[in-house]
C-alpha cells in the first residue's frame, strides 16, 4: 500500500490499515460516528497522533458562512473524513476535496465502511 509517489504514502497506509481492522472487526452496516470512535481507538492502539472533528470557518469573500468538521486530522499532515455508505459518490469525493481546500492541506483520505469491504481513495488538493 505504500507508493511513493504519493505524498505521506507510509502515512496514509498506516491510516487504511487501522480503517482495514476496524472494518475487518465490525464489518459494514452501523452509522458513520461507530466507525469514527472505533478508527480513533484503534490509531491509538497503533500510535497514530490525531485530532477529531477539529472545526474549521468556512467564508465566502471574508463573510463567515458558518463551520465544517472533518472526522480526523492526522499527524498535522492529513485530513481524514469518513462515510457508511453502501456506495461512494462523486460528490463524496468533491465534499473531501473542499474540506482539503478549506483546511489548506495538501493530503486527504476519503474512507468508506458501508460497503462489504472497505473503499478508500486518496485525495489531493494540487491549490496548496
Amino acid at each position: 500500500m505504500v507508493d511513493e509517489k504519493y505524498k505521506y504514502s507510509e502515512l496514509t497506509a498506516k491510516i487504511i490499515g487501522c480503517a482495514m481492522e476496524v472494518h475487518k472487526i465490525l464489518g459494514n452496516g452501523f452509522q458513520e460516528v461507530i466507525y469514527q470512535r472505533a478508527l480513533a481507538i484503534e490509531m491509538e492502539m497503533q500510535g497514530v497522533r490525531f485530532q477529531r472533528e477539529f472545526e474549521i470557518p468556512i467564508f465566502y469573500k471574508d463573510h463567515p458562512l458558518g463551520t465544517r468538521r472533518a472526522d480526523f486530522f492526522v499527524e498535522e499532515k492529513v485530513m481524514v473524513e469518513l462515510k457508511a455508505l453502501i456506495k461512494m459518490e462523486d460528490d463524496h469525493l468533491a465534499q473531501a476535496i473542499n474540506y482539503l481546500e478549506a483546511y489548506k492541506m495538501e493530503v486527504g483520505l476519503l474512507i468508506n465502511f458501508g460497503s462489504k469491504s472497505l473503499q478508500f481513495k486518496r485525495v489531493m488538493n494540487t491549490k496548496v
